[in-house]
């Protein structure tokens, strides 16, 4: 079973994400590489929120193929091109985590190899 901790002597996170997440000893880990948002036949939404579904939905596609789920996510890192992109990724992020966030990071970044992308997300799951 994980474990989230966010502790009450320090300042409650300022979005939907644990300041940490504990998993147990033997659990199977299963690290995502960053997904960028491109479907199968290279198309590439055009805003922020459907690009971020479309990361999550790779994502969980991944973990489904290692006979794991969301719920299995202990951590992401996302990564948009500027500060106009976090809302729509942590609107797309709320949606996947309503129950119990992962830990989190999003980070401003410069750019990512096509112009086209305005967020990519790597995640980090564990199952016992």
């Amino acid at each position: 079973m994980l474990t989230h901790h966010t502790p009450t002597t320090i300042r409650r996170p300022f979005a939907k994400y644990a300041h940490a997440v504990e998993v147990p000893a033997n659990a199977r880990l299963v690290f995502c590489s960053g997904q960028l948002a491109v479907t199968p036949d290279d198309v590439i939404p055009d805003n922020t929120r459907d690009q971020a579904d479309l990361c999550f939905d790779n994502i969980a596609k991944i973990l489904a193929d290692a006979d794991m789920t969301m719920a299995d996510v202990v951590r992401i890192n996302a990564y948009v091109t500027s500060r106009e992109h976090m809302v729509p990724y942590m609107a797309a992020r709320d949606a996947r985590f309503a129950i119990t966030p992962p830990a989190s990071t999003l980070m401003i970044v410069n750019g990512f190899t096509r112009e086209e992308f305005t967020v990519e997300i790597e995640a980090i799951a564990a199952k016992v």
